[in-house]
């Protein structure tokens, strides 16, 4: 059996901070992201490649808003997909010449990935996912009439958006068999396209955003990955985070990160998904959950650093 590993790029990982996300930069911060995939690769395992979506779908629904009046604008699904596209062009572009030079001959495809939700999953009615620019008091007066709902932040009021719970990876059979083909995926970017299965119809989208880390998981289970890193923008995971209390976890057991995870040491805006697809990875049968930075991803797949849960 062959080894297989989900990599998951945080939303940030593409855009540092300070800078202004030009596509130059990008493309550079992704030539240094990709170095640690390329060692992976070279150790044996097959990859998928998920990656986060927030500051470019965000520039998306910015464009989108300084244009309404001279082009029609486009929903949310359509936007999440654009920035799908675009990311994925980036990684595919930049592993593929990656691995040329490291004279590995594996191709490289971004597949636009749908995911499964349940059409009655308590967010639709309750949306709590922030996204899109941020607008003055008078700008979002005429925003609540169009029917969104929205939140008052430090910087200004954004729209929330509908986050389901994913159920399933529509093209997970697929990535299945191109894995099988040899082929390295990159898959369910921005956490893939929410879609319904609707009677007499198929697949609809829908006018929500998926969490990537809990649509890895989902894929990971689909590919029977033994292994799910996590590559975000702390090295560790912290109990007590940003407290004099803080403490680091090395290695954690799936019982000791559950106890931890239902005291409510990780935020739902922040650690709390991550720790919730390393709970249902382990549950499901998968080995390993590794979170770490993005800049030390060679380093925790090594062992030398990082947060590591097993069972």
């Amino acid at each position: 059996m062959r080894k297989k590993a989900i990599v998951a790029l945080g939303g940030n990982a593409l855009i540092k901070k300070g800078q202004d996300g030009t596509i130059y930069e990008q493309f550079e911060n992704t030539r240094e992201v990709i170095k640690s995939i390329v060692k992976i690769i070279k150790e044996g395992w097959d990859i998928v490649i998920t990656h986060g979506n927030g500051p470019q779908v965000g520039a998306i629904l910015l464009q989108n808003d300084l244009a309404k009046d001279i082009t029609p604008a486009m929903p949310l699904g359509i936007c999440v997909a654009e920035s799908e596209g675009l990311i994925g062009y980036m990684v595919q572009q930049c592993l593929s010449n990656a691995l040329h030079k490291a004279n590995i001959d594996r191709p490289v495809v971004a597949l636009i990935t749908q995911v499964l939700v349940d059409e009655d999953d308590a967010s639709f009615k309750n949306p709590t996912k922030p996204i899109g620019p941020y607008y003055s008091e008078e700008e979002i007066d005429e925003i609540k009439e169009e029917g969104f709902q929205v939140k008052e932040f430090q910087d200004g009021w954004r729209i929330l958006a509908p986050s389901p719970d994913p159920k399933s990876i529509v093209e997970g059979d697929i990535i299945n068999k191109m894995l099988d083909d040899n082929i390295i995926v990159i898959a369910s970017g921005g956490g893939g396209m929410p879609v319904i299965e609707k009677e007499g119809w198929g697949l609809d989208g829908l006018e929500a955003v998926i969490d990537k880390d809990l649509a890895s998981e989902r894929l990971a289970e689909s590919i029977n990955a033994e292994l799910l890193l996590i590559l975000t923008n702390v090295e560790k995971v912290f109990l007590n985070y940003n407290t004099p209390e803080q403490k680091a976890l090395d290695n954690v057991s799936l019982k000791d990160l559950k106890k931890y995870y239902d005291a409510g040491h990780f935020p739902p805006g922040s650690m709390g998904p991550k720790i919730l697809a390393a709970i249902r990875f382990i549950e499901s049968g998968g080995k390993k959950v590794i979170i770490s930075d993005v800049e030390k991803g060679w380093d925790a797949f090594q062992g030398k650093t990082g947060t590591h849960i097993t069972k």
